[in-house]
């Protein structure tokens, strides 16, 4: 395979209502069938008149941007200072929803277009019209990644090539299975692209010359222009990653909070920590982990309290839901935890309750759930049962 990549200059200033298609056609007759047109985001939104006025001075400056990036936001995903890195409603995970000043005039704000998939199919269909071509189109945009410094362009629309290229079930040279290779091919088009068209050169426009887009199903005779770039948008809850460090801190206080006496354990699902997996996945509880979250918060529960697993013996009897000692048990909550306050007093039984619940979060971190089974008053004190059980 031979590629080149080849910008495409003399499309001037765009406008709203702008013709994309007879702009491109103008300024680029040397095109050919099976070209890959890379056009970046902003002549689209342009042409398509998604600008915002904004005003010149401070503070309306400020907070005309505010109110933009607001409505063009789903969720913020992190936040540091003035940045903040937001879910658009296209699904993107980017810096500011893509909203920019650069390459407009100081009082305007450029948006993303509404729907750059549907973007890419007009164009494309417009330069057919014009040329006779069958070309493929991917509107472009500049993104951070996350891990490494640095920018570049990724795909926001395409039309006519699949946007994603599928090793899966194929071996390499060594005879080994690919199980998970799926190479963004519009992403690296997009990249491709802005080698020649630069960001002060004002060149909207590349053409990426050589590479056998022609699509296979479910692009084809009956979708020709493909899928879009909607395949490469992971979901929020098949991402790692979806919050940043200081908003997962804060999830997780919030869930810390909120963590119900019995049931499930509070666990980050999707974008906003929804309660994952229940007693009814029960599996058994790690001696260690117990440990581990008595030994996070010794240091900070009150002198005297104190937290003990029940031995062996005693694990077996609650595991059958018989009572241990006069302590209730559950069968639900198999492992049986003793928690004992520093003291009787009323001030004692508060600052307890505090603590155990300090100690519940500490267990829910690690995949602990945990109830309040009873509490009994002995003469050694008093002592509440709390049942553990893992879920997965």
């Amino acid at each position: 395979m031979r590629l080149e990549i080849l910008p495409v200059t003399g499309i001037g200033e765009v406008v709203p209502g702008d013709d994309l298609a007879a702009l491109i056609g103008d300024a680029a007759p040397w095109l050919r069938d099976g070209d890959v047109l890379v056009v970046t985001s902003k002549i689209v939104s342009k042409a398509e008149g998604r600008l915002v006025d904004l005003p010149a001075d401070e503070p309306d400056r400020s907070r005309v941007r505010d109110e933009v990036l607001a409505a063009e936001t789903v969720e913020v995903v992190a936040r540091r200072g003035a940045t903040r890195i937001v879910r658009t409603r296209h699904g993107f995970v980017m810096a500011a929803a893509g909203i920019d000043n650069s390459n407009v005039a100081p009082t305007r704000l450029v948006l993303l277009p509404v729907d750059p998939d549907r973007s890419a199919r007009q164009l494309r269909a417009g330069l057919h019209a014009r040329l006779g071509l069958d070309l493929a189109v991917v509107v472009s945009d500049t993104m951070g990644r996350p891990w490494r410094n640095g920018l570049t362009d990724v795909a926001l629309g395409a039309a006519g090539i699949d946007p994603v290229r599928d090793y899966r079930g194929q071996t390499d040279r060594y005879g080994n299975e690919l199980r998970l290779t799926q190479m963004a091919v519009v992403d690296e088009m997009a990249a491709a692209g802005d080698l020649v068209k630069g960001k002060s050169e004002q060149v909207p426009v590349a053409v990426v010359r050589g590479y056998p887009w022609r699509p296979e199903p479910p692009a084809g005779p009956a979708n020709p222009d493909g899928p879009g770039v909607r395949p490469l948008i992971r979901e929020p809850g098949q991402d790692l990653f979806t919050l940043g460090t200081a908003e997962a801190w804060r999830a997780g206080l919030l869930a810390a909070a909120g963590l119900p006496p019995g049931g499930p354990v509070a666990a980050p699902a999707g974008p906003a920590g929804a309660l994952a997996a229940g007693v009814d996945d029960r599996r058994p509880v790690d001696g260690e982990t117990v440990a581990r979250a008595v030994r996070l918060v010794s240091e900070v529960v009150a002198p005297g309290t104190r937290f003990e697993l029940a031995d062996a013996d005693d694990q077996r009897t609650a595991a059958d839901g018989l009572p241990v000692d006069g302590l209730p048990a559950n069968a639900a909550y198999p492992v049986l935890l003793r928690c004992r306050p520093p003291g009787d007093t009323p001030p004692d039984l508060v600052r307890f309750g505090a603590d155990l619940h300090r100690l519940r979060a500490a267990l829910a971190a690690d995949g602990v759930a945990s109830a309040e089974l009873g509490t009994v008053a002995g003469p050694d004190g008093t002592v509440v049962a709390l049942g553990l059980v893992a879920a997965p």
